[in-house]
């Protein structure tokens, strides 16, 4: 991971403030050339300071207005596989793995409950998972975000 300096967390900060913003008004914006931004934005994605490029799309409109985290438990030297074959469920929206009772943490968006059961039944039917516990996702109290996190950085040395 790249280590970031007082101008790459301004950039970032830039970018998390107004994320269609283009490279002329980033540059603009921090008193830099379109050159300098253009090529510290080339480094931080390099280095893999950006986690994806890919819009934010509500899965409700998309006719996926159901979501839910699966708590899934695994055996431990299937997980690479696992892992891969949840990767190919359209449904499975993302996977975190996990340290405690709960080895992978799944988001999956759903038409309906039954839907959703039927989700739930395929990703059992993989072989290794040993067992899954539902959650319906009631409302997104906390989007996920890392303002707060850029502006403690820009604050210490």
């Amino acid at each position: 991971m790249a280590s970031l300096d007082h101008v790459d967390l301004e950039l970032l900060a830039a970018l998390s403030e107004d994320p269609r913003a283009t490279v002329v008004a980033l540059a603009e914006r921090l008193r830099l050339s379109r050159n300098t931004v253009q090529a510290r934005m080339a480094r931080l994605d390099k280095a893999g300071v950006f986690r994806s490029f890919e819009r934010s799309i509500s899965t409700a409109a998309l006719g996926f207005p159901l979501e839910a985290f699966l708590a899934i438990g695994v055996r431990q030297v299937d997980l690479p596989r696992i892992t891969g074959e949840l990767a190919s469920v359209p449904e499975v929206v993302q996977v975190h793995g996990l340290s405690g009772q709960t080895d992978l943490l799944a988001l999956v968006a759903c038409r309906d409950a039954r839907h959703l059961f039927d989700v739930d039944a395929r990703i059992l039917g993989i072989e290794g998972v040993e067992r899954t516990e539902t959650s319906l996702v009631m409302s997104e109290a906390v989007p996920y975000r890392v303002n707060g996190l850029m502006q403690l950085a820009r604050r210490e040395p």
